[in-house]
């Protein structure tokens, strides 16, 4: 398992990680919550603003327009101006006055460009003197004086003067026509008065449709009447876009974010149609996301910082357990129980302190029955003495006194004492490098004496390790190993080198012999060597006992070197 599964295995982090995802989704749902409903009232506040301006520009312009005929009947219905047009004689006074009044009306509007009177049989009264109008003694045979009669009281586009339309916007009026008729209801002549298209753009300025709004006008026959790019006027899949706009009314766009309202102008087959950008709708969702995700941070990091001080005092007695366990080899400590933590913490805290305490009840007693197993080995590994060594020696003292030879009988009596006496070592279970090689030393030269010429020894130390001490009686069953299995069945001399040496902290001592050596990996073999003695594995299992499974007995044999049993040792206890 790697360290980041570890960590985030931990206790503490998790208990903040769940807070922290419990806290972003409540955060999250709650700020889905107000901003929906904030964006809601924002948009419905939005669109009565926008549909009020619209409807009030829509109002004005309405109003300007139903003005505009009442100048219109004024004019058409002036007495005057009817005599003036029925009497074919149409005295120059008359026609004075009546162009007074045109210059006063056109005094009363900046926006009213030209009034002009087109009298049935072509004769023309109007504010302007050179006129280029298509006329002639009998106007209804004109198209566009029949028209002004038909769209009498209406506002309509055109270019001045009649002329085919242009793209060129200085050209364009917005022309209203009466038809002037005597009492009888004859027609007596045309009023037509152009408007300056800017009056339109003037009305409409006050709109505020946002960045990318716009608003355009269309006529009862889905004929662009206004709008601020001259394109839309000629091109038919602009008009379209307008016709489609106006058609569907829809409202709030929210791909598009944008409103769409209508206006129907009673005074004129009109409709405004304004479609506004919210980009001060925009603008707020915008702000009011980057509030939301800014409280959002700020109250995350508050419950961060919150639960990470709360998780650390539930977890603070966990960790506190955690390390009395990892520390538990340098020896069991009792943990304070925090008075200021939470009951289950108390109580597994508790419950550690006796566990520790019987755990180290427990070990005491280990230690104890331990003192008294070692105490029973080293007293068994003294009785386990091969009987047969004793009685082959006791044997050979006896024959050798029968054969007068005192001198040496005092000698092998002498090393026997030794050898027994440096076996039990006062009772301790250590002894020195200097002893334990005395002690094998011993031991050779009992068996010497049986064995005559046909066994040779020596013994090598390192002067500065005389004084090391080590278990006791961990020599003498590899030499008597070496000297059953590796020398007595040879035929030629056999020799046992004893050594003791070190390697840094490394104190090993080696038993090598010159015999026919065996298969180091034959398992009877190596069970029936070590059947001599007390055994090499009991030698094994206490230096393990003593130093560790990184220390003890190894054995390397071969036919043609004979075999070598090392013992590695620390250079201290």
């Amino acid at each position: 398992m790697n360290n980041q599964s570890k960590t985030f295995r931990k206790l503490r982090v998790q208990i903040a990680f769940h807070y922290i995802i419990a806290s972003s989704l409540m955060l999250l749902l709650m700020a889905g919550i107000l901003y929906s409903s904030i964006s809601s009232i924002l948009l419905s506040e939005s669109a009565k603003s926008t549909k009020s301006s619209v409807h009030q520009s829509g109002m004005y312009l309405d109003l300007y327009i139903d003005r505009l005929n009442a100048v219109t009947s004024l004019l058409a219905e002036n007495p005057q101006l009817v005599g003036y047009l029925s009497d074919s004689s149409r005295a120059s006074s008359v026609k004075s006055d009546l162009l007074k009044t045109i210059d006063t009306t056109l005094a009363s509007d900046d926006f009213i460009k030209s009034i002009i009177i087109v009298s049935k049989d072509g004769q023309i009264l109007s504010n302007e003197a050179d006129l280029t109008m298509s006329k002639s003694t009998n106007m209804m045979q004109e198209t566009w004086y029949r028209s002004a009669i038909t769209n009498g009281g209406q506002a309509f586009l055109t270019s001045a003067r009649m002329q085919d339309f242009s793209m060129d916007k200085d050209t364009w009026v917005i022309s209203m026509s009466r038809e002037i008729t005597d009492a009888s209801g004859d027609n007596r002549g045309v009023l037509l008065i152009d408007l300056d298209y800017e009056v339109i753009e003037d009305y409409l300025s006050d709109l505020d449709l946002g960045k990318n709004g716009f608003s355009f006008i269309l006529n009862a026959k889905n004929e662009v009447v206004y709008h601020e790019d001259p394109a839309y006027f000629q091109n038919e899949v602009k008009k379209r876009e307008l016709q489609t706009i106006a058609d569907d009314q829809a409202g709030y766009d929210s791909k598009e974010n944008t409103l769409t309202y209508t206006h129907s102008l009673k005074n004129a087959d009109w409709m405004l149609v304004s479609v506004s950008s919210q980009d001060s709708l925009l603008a707020i969702k915008k702000q009011l996301m980057e509030i939301f995700i800014w409280v959002g941070i700020a109250l995350l990091v508050i419950a961060a910082t919150s639960v990470y001080l709360f998780a650390g005092r539930i977890t603070a007695p966990f960790q506190k357990l955690e390390k009395a366990m990892q520390d538990i080899e340098t020896g069991l400590k009792e943990i304070p129980v925090d008075a200021k933590g939470c009951y289950e913490a108390q109580s597994l805290t508790r419950h550690f302190n006796t566990m520790t305490h019987r755990i180290d009840k427990l070990m005491e007693e280990i230690k104890i029955k331990e003192k008294h197993l070692r105490t029973s080995e080293i007293s068994a590994l003294h009785s386990q003495i091969n009987p047969h060594f004793l009685y082959n020696t006791l044997d050979t003292i006896v024959w050798m006194a029968e054969f007068g030879d005192h001198e040496k009988v005092i000698d092998l009596t002498k090393a026997l004492a030794s050898f027994f006496r440096l076996s039990l070592s006062g009772g301790s279970e250590l002894t020195t490098v200097e002893n334990e090689l005395e002690h094998v030393e011993r031991y050779l030269f009992i068996q010497k004496e049986r064995y005559g010429e046909k066994l040779q020894y020596s013994i090598r130390c390192d002067e500065t390790l005389l004084d090391i001490e080590i278990p006791k009686l961990i020599l003498q069953p590899l030499v008597e190993n070496a000297l059953y299995h590796g020398i007595r069945g040879l035929s030629r001399e056999g020799k046992i080198v004893i050594t003791a040496s070190s390697e840094g902290d490394t104190l090993i001592l080696t038993v090598h012999d010159n015999g026919d050596g065996f298969d180091a990996e034959n398992a009877e073999l190596k069970k029936t060597m070590k059947l001599g003695g007390i055994g090499i594995r009991n030698v094994d299992e206490r230096i393990q006992l003593y130093y560790g499974e990184n220390y003890g007995v190894t054995i390397h044999s071969s036919a043609a070197d004979g075999t070598t049993a090392s013992i590695k040792l620390s250079n201290s206890l």
